[in-house]
C-alpha cells in the first residue's frame, strides 16, 4: 500500500506542475487583441484548472496525508509535517485564488467578446493571477525540494530521548 501511494502522490505531483505550467504558459500566449481568441483560451484555462490542477493537487494532498497515517515513522519527521503544511495550504490557495480567478477569468473573457464587459477587469485578474501563480508554482517548488531533500531532524522529544540512551 506504502508504495502505491507514493506512486500515486509522485503521479498527482507531477500533473500538479504540469497543469501550473501550462495554466502559465497559456497565460502567457493569450491573444490580447482578439476578444473571442481571448475567451476560448480562458475557457481552456478554465478546464486546465478544473480537471487537471485542482485534481492533481487534491489527489496529491490526500495520498500524501495517507502515507503519514499508513507510515508511522513518518509521524516523527519534521520535514513530513512541513510538506503536509505546505500541501495544505497549496490546495486552499488554488481553490480560492488560481481556481476562481481561472472561473471568473473566463466569464470575463466570454463577457467581454460579447461587447458587455470590461477590459480593466481581466487585467485586475490576469495580474493577480500572474502574483498567484508565481507564489503557487513557488511552495510547489518548495514541497518538491522538501520530498528530495528529506532532513532528517526529529523532533526534540525524539532528539532528547536518543541522547538520554546514549
Amino acid at each position: 500500500m506504502r508504495k502505491g501511494l507514493k506512486f500515486c502522490h509522485h503521479l498527482s505531483s507531477c500533473g500538479m506542475a504540469a497543469g501550473l505550467i501550462g495554466y502559465g504558459f497559456l497565460l502567457l500566449k493569450a491573444p490580447q487583441d482578439h476578444p473571442a481568441q481571448l475567451a476560448d483560451l480562458r475557457a481552456m484555462i478554465a478546464l486546465l484548472s478544473n480537471w487537471v490542477l485542482v485534481p492533481s493537487l487534491g489527489l496529491a494532498l490526500v495520498s500524501g496525508l495517507l502515507a503519514i497515517v499508513v507510515h508511522r515513522p513518518f509521524q516523527d519527521l519534521r520535514w513530513v509535517w512541513v510538506k503536509a503544511l505546505i500541501g495544505m495550504t497549496l490546495f486552499e490557495s488554488t481553490l480560492a485564488v488560481i481556481q476562481s480567478k481561472a472561473n471568473d477569468g473566463a466569464v470575463l473573457a466570454a463577457q467581454l467578446a460579447e461587447g458587455k464587459g470590461s477590459r480593466e477587469d481581466l487585467q485586475m485578474i490576469l495580474a493577480s493571477e500572474w502574483t498567484a501563480l508565481y507564489a503557487i508554482s513557488a511552495l510547489v517548488v518548495a514541497s518538491i525540494a522538501i520530498g528530495v531533500w528529506r532532513p532528517s531532524f526529529r523532533f526534540s522529544a525524539a532528539k532528547g530521548a536518543n541522547s538520554a540512551q546514549a
